[in-house]
């Protein structure tokens, strides 16, 4: 039996691809580890929480729409924003949480290009 999964808008699937994008970019952990429907272990598993860290406080999303952006469920999406959250207790974290949230809104707040046909 396939597990049940929540239909998440084509705007979700983006905010949260750039989201784990930059952490891949940031942290050296292939995007394609951090999207595993696999239980994840170490690194891979605490990029990932980043991600969705990162997509809660830049997007100002819900519990429920970061978990389901992440095709997870909402306790695990506010665990891993809590690992994240005390993680900024380490000035290195803090940094980074810094400069990947100001990247991501850079990305989504510039104009949007149109590019022709």
């Amino acid at each position: 039996m396939d597990a049940y999964r929540v239909p998440v808008r084509r705007e979700d699937r983006v905010r949260a691809g750039l989201a784990l994008e930059l952490v891949a970019a940031s942290t050296g952990v292939p995007k394609e580890r951090m999207e595993m429907r696999a239980r994840l272990e170490g690194k891979a598993c605490r990029a990932r929480w980043l991600a969705m860290y990162l997509s809660y406080v830049t997007f100002g999303w819900p519990m429920d729409r970061v978990g389901h952006a992440f095709g997870l469920n909402r306790s695990t999406a506010a665990a891993a924003c809590r690992w994240a959250e005390d993680g900024r207790d380490r000035p290195a974290m803090d940094d980074l949480l810094d400069r990947l949230e100001r990247c991501a809104k850079a990305v989504m707040e510039a104009p949007k290009c149109e590019l022709p046909a």
